[in-house]
């Protein structure tokens, strides 16, 4: 496969993250998790548990293969900043809007053994800007993950059961910077690049009355080694342009999750911790093939980069209740820390800490297929931040970052 990154970017050269959790990881898959805010884990007993916790896998029909699509539609709308120094220096992102896929599948029972697969897209991020102070780092930064995972768990008796999987991740990024300084001098970049990649996940189930269930479940950290062509450019002192090819790691955090669910009556609630392990996140450099001698370029393209992420908490609840037969209704909260300290954030991903809202409906069409559809509005809070040098860092407020997601799902068992 040709993998090309054409560089024709400008200084510091960051990841950015989708505005819809904590950095740029996506929780919400299905549609249970998007009516529920994430909280979706001990509580999960649709198809999509082969994801979020795949030792319920065991406790799902015995004799039937139970599959789940959903599709959903993800709406960021513009930031804006303000900056304190200069109206010329303010900015707003572009609105972005995307439509993602998933799917599960869950096999019948086999002594007590059962198979899921899940096939989603557990981080991703955008992030365009088109005026001049905000472009110099951050014109427009990409990233897809998808993940295809299977699973197999072992259900040791009613109580008790345990369940693994393999992670296969395909990542595609691209990243495009421009910067003019006042003396006229340009630097300028732009990569595409991709890399396929290899972890794990661990999950384990206890039910210690029928009611009650106890889950935690491990997903591991994957580094995204993305490699291709790169093209690098400036116009001082003469117009050069220079052609390598480059790699660079990107960090898919490792995430451990507790939960506890206890139904009471026709009421299920999720209460779900999650830990993002984001202090993987230390730097980001770029390794080019060959050396960059061009003294403009090597100033501003080879240096690392600190990041220096914490690690971040997810606080979330979710409740499910019967109506009748046919109809189940769903709603979430959950409260999600940001990793990025202020010392390190940038135009790529200005993000702060988030609240979020969700409300869902299932409908039992007939014995076998159900439909759903979930709505999740994610409320980022304002944050000032003060970094960087006095005329090239970000002295402003970040303001009116959200996301909202709308997802419908069907269900069918055969």
């Amino acid at each position: 496969m040709k993998k090309k990154i054409s560089i024709v970017a400008l200084s510091s050269v960051l990841i950015a993250g989708s505005a819809m959790a904590s950095g740029y990881r996506i929780p919400e898959q299905s549609v249970d998790s998007v009516a529920k805010a994430g909280a979706n884990v001990a509580s999960a007993n649709q198809a999509d548990t082969a994801y979020y916790n795949p030792a319920n896998m065991g406790w799902l029909k015995k004799d039937a293969w139970q599959f789940e699509g959903a599709l959903t539609y993800i709406n960021l709308p513009s930031v804006s900043y303000e900056d304190n120094r200069s109206p010329l220096m303010n900015g707003s992102s572009k609105t972005e809007n995307f439509l993602l896929p998933t799917f599960f599948l869950v096999s019948p029972d086999m002594n007590n053994f059962r198979l899921g697969i899940s096939a989603i897209a557990p981080f991703g991020l955008s992030k365009r800007w088109e005026q001049p102070f905000p472009r110099s780092t951050a014109e427009e930064y990409s990233l897809n993950v998808y993940e295809l995972n299977p699973t197999v768990s072992y259900t040791i008796s009613d109580m008790f059961s345990l369940a693994g999987g393999v992670r296969m991740i395909y990542s595609t990024a691209q990243v495009s910077n421009y910067a003019v300084q006042s003396s006229g001098m340009m630097v300028t970049r732009s990569m595409e690049g991709d890399a396929m990649e290899w972890g794990y996940n661990l999950a384990a189930s206890v039910r210690p009355t029928k009611d009650m269930n106890i889950s935690a479940t491990y997903r591991s950290n994957v580094d995204l080694g993305l490699d291709g062509d790169v093209t690098m450019g400036t116009n001082t002192p003469s117009i050069f342009v220079m052609e390598t090819s480059g790699a660079v790691d990107l960090p898919a955090p490792a995430v451990l999750s507790l939960s506890l669910a206890y139904t009471f009556g026709p009421a299920t609630i999720d209460l779900t911790w999650d830990r993002t392990f984001w202090s993987e996140y230390e730097s980001i450099e770029f390794d080019y093939s060959s050396p960059v001698a061009h003294p403009v370029l090597n100033a501003v393209y080879t240096p690392a980069i600190p990041k220096n992420w914490d690690d971040s908490n997810g606080y979330r609840i979710g409740l499910s209740y019967v109506l009748n037969q046919d109809v189940t209704l769903m709603a979430g909260f959950a409260y999600d820390e940001t990793p990025i300290p202020d010392e390190t954030l940038g135009f790529e991903l200005p993000g702060s800490n988030a609240w979020l809202y969700s409300v869902g409906v299932r409908y039992r069409v007939s014995e076998a297929m159900e439909i759903g559809a979930g709505y999740l509005y994610d409320y980022k809070e304002s944050r000032t931040v003060v970094n960087g040098s006095a005329t090239t860092g970000i002295n402003g407020e970040f303001t009116d970052a959200a996301a909202h997601l709308l997802s419908f799902g069907l269900s069918y068992d055969f």
